[in-house]
């Protein structure tokens, strides 16, 4: 389970209304629990490739936030990005994209009147669902 403050979660999708129709992107960073992955930073990205249909991270942007992550105690545990109008699944390139599996896969739809905002682990081609508990 990956638990996310509710000011970061309506960040997050404050960020994906923003930049579309391309899709938005960032890290997430927080603390590693046996009973869940708390979130506690967000850091929106420039999806360098402007797409609609995919994303890329600015490898100085990238740098930048692993560094103020560990500033603040923290490491990135989570990537997001923006659907903006297809369904909150991975799409085949999300899956053959995720290379870390210890990462969380946040994909925000905006495909609907209403956003919405799923979590996957993703490993070695294999998906998984995850639950997302959105913290007060």
């Amino acid at each position: 389970m990956l638990k996310v403050p509710r000011t970061i979660y309506e960040a997050i999708i404050t960020h994906a209304r923003k930049d579309a129709p391309i899709e938005a992107c960032g890290y997430l960073a927080g603390l590693r629990a046996e009973e869940g992955d708390t979130i506690g930073a967000h850091f929106p990205m420039r999806n360098v490739d402007q797409s609609a249909e995919h994303f890329a991270f600015d490898p100085a942007e990238q740098f930048a936030a692993l560094k103020e992550a560990g500033k603040q105690g923290m490491k990135l545990i989570a990537c997001y990005h923006a659907h903006p109008a297809t369904p909150a699944r991975p799409s085949e390139e999300d899956i053959r994209l995720a290379c870390d599996p210890s990462l969380h896969y946040l994909i925000v739809s905006l495909a609907d009147a209403a956003p919405v905002v799923k979590s996957f682990r993703i490993r070695k081609g294999a998906v998984e669902h995850e639950e997302i508990e959105v913290l007060p």
